[in-house]
């Protein structure tokens, strides 16, 4: 096998591993989300958004980024092979989650009346965020958990916490629900943030690590690291949370609760096919692409290896998406919901643009260029921010979705830009070809399925999913060949 196959099997080999997790995940969350559509109905699910947001949006402000800045120190702790030099970033980073994770829970304590007036216009939720402020501590623990799984490279492990998670928050959502309705929207999340705590603390005690003592001074020498940078990855979450957070205000105050219910369902859709990639990029591709961030040659060709298998494994599922899109909102929550088919239709189309730039946009933290990457996610939310409010005033959530397209390929191109001056990234043509293919498919797919009636529009549909999963299929197999792997694993089941 060449090195050059070696490296993309790896990739496919991690973006498989949390794939499969994911695809999993998504089986649950349809199970999760229809019995939470019957439950709940829309009003419901906008109240699950917007406490999970503004919750979300305190997170963003006192997590100070430790989730993404840590890893990078613990990955490079670990490639010295020091134990001593290992359980001392371990042990710095866990005292600072603690130190914020209490602070985000104070904060959502005290300014809990604050927070139900600015989100539901009353004072009526007070007392859920009273409750809730215990969740920002349990959440950071367990993100100080994932770090030292995800910086050790304990895939595997992580992989199984998120499965677990998964399936029993699902065994603990219905059931409180189906018995107290949106009375059970406040203990769900509880609960739900423990059981996430429990999980990965079991995971990563089975790291072994020395115990050493952490003084002040070394808190201090060892944070300030973990800090600087992760302050500014956390200024752009919080800026990305904060816009979020203003759209949902605006939609709330313009169409009603049951409007942000609708854009909270599709997005929520849209995420979960997001994230069977992006669960691939943080938690492999980040560290590996930090490792070799100083070389811009050998980066350039990481990005656009990483690039390549995430639009051909992503590119066959968003074809499918978007030709059965309404039966998955019927099957996902029910016809009530089918007003954000628009708005999924575009937004698919821009999950192409989001993977490219998000992995391009890595490159930044990698090389610790923490203030271009705030500057250069400021301009992102900004403009994605202003094109979602016009786009829902012009045409509603339809028009979100429009902005949600447009704004990724705009950011895209930014980012591209900006790589290209300071580090002389650039696109391969092997990368080039495949995404304007793919891409160029599922444009057609969609506009052709949207000018046509059912069931023709499955007939025009259904022929062109079938052409884009086999053009991945051999790209696929000429970068790792799966033809082999196949094979190889035949005759593992033929001897067992």
């Amino acid at each position: 096998m060449s090195e050059h196959q070696s490296t993309y099997r790896q990739i496919a080999k991690a973006t498989s591993l949390f794939g499969g997790v994911q695809a999993f995940q998504i089986i649950i969350t349809i199970i999760k989300s229809k019995f939470v559509a019957i439950l709940l109905g829309p009003t419901g699910m906008g109240i699950v958004g917007l406490l999970t947001s503004t919750t979300g949006l305190i997170t963003g402000l006192t997590n100070f980024g430790l989730g993404t800045s840590a890893v990078k120190d613990i990955s490079e702790a670990n490639g010295t092979q020091d134990e001593i030099r290992i359980s001392t970033v371990i042990s710095v980073m866990r005292r600072l989650v603690w130190l914020t994770g209490l602070l985000g829970a104070l904060i959502t304590l005290i300014f809990s009346p604050f927070l139900s007036q600015i989100t539901f216009g009353n004072n009526e939720y007070t007392i859920a965020f009273i409750w809730l402020s215990i969740t920002l501590l349990f959440n950071q623990l367990s993100t100080g958990q994932l770090v030292l799984l995800q910086g050790l490279r304990r895939l595997q492990d992580l992989a199984k916490a998120n499965l677990l998670g998964s399936i029993i928050g699902l065994l603990i959502t219905i059931p409180i629900y189906y018995i107290w309705g949106f009375k059970g929207i406040v203990p769900v999340i509880i609960i739900t943030s423990i059981t996430s705590l429990l999980l990965t603390w079991h995971y990563s005690k089975k790291i072994n690590v020395l115990n050493t003592k952490v003084t002040k001074e070394v808190l201090i020498k060892e944070g300030k690291g973990m800090l600087t940078m992760g302050i500014m990855i956390s200024l752009t979450e919080i800026m990305g949370l904060a816009f979020a957070y203003l759209i949902r205000i605006f939609i709330t105050r313009s169409g009603g609760i049951s409007e942000i219910g609708f854009f909270t369902a599709g997005f929520a859709i849209i995420n979960t096919y997001v994230s069977l990639i992006f669960n691939a990029l943080d938690s492999d591709y980040y560290p590996r692409l930090s490792a070799i961030a100083k070389d811009n040659k050998i980066a350039k060709l990481t990005i656009n290896q990483q690039s390549e298998i995430a639009i051909l494994i992503l590119a066959p599922i968003l074809m499918l998406f978007l030709v059965f899109v309404k039966w998955a909102i019927i099957i996902l929550y029910s016809k009530e919901f089918l007003s954000i088919y628009g708005m999924l239709q575009w937004a698919a189309l821009g999950v192409f643009f989001r993977a490219v730039s998000w992995a391009i946009a890595l490159l930044l933290i990698a090389k610790g260029e923490g203030k271009v990457f705030f500057w250069n996610e400021l301009a992102g939310n900004t403009y994605i921010f202003i094109f979602s409010i016009f786009g829902y005033y012009v045409w509603g959530l339809t028009g979100v979705g429009f902005a949600y397209m447009f704004a990724y390929l705009v950011y895209t191109l930014q980012i591209f830009f900006l790589t290209k001056i300071k580090f002389n990234f650039s696109f391969t043509p092997s990368f080039l070809k495949i995404f304007f293919i793919l891409f160029g498919l599922a444009a057609s797919c969609s506009l052709l399925i949207n000018v046509s009636d059912e069931p023709y529009n499955y007939l025009i549909g259904v022929p062109l999913i079938t052409i884009s999963t086999w053009y991945s299929y051999t790209s696929l197999d000429k970068l790792i060949g799966i033809g082999d792997l196949i094979k190889s694993f035949k005759r593992k089941f033929r001897k067992n």
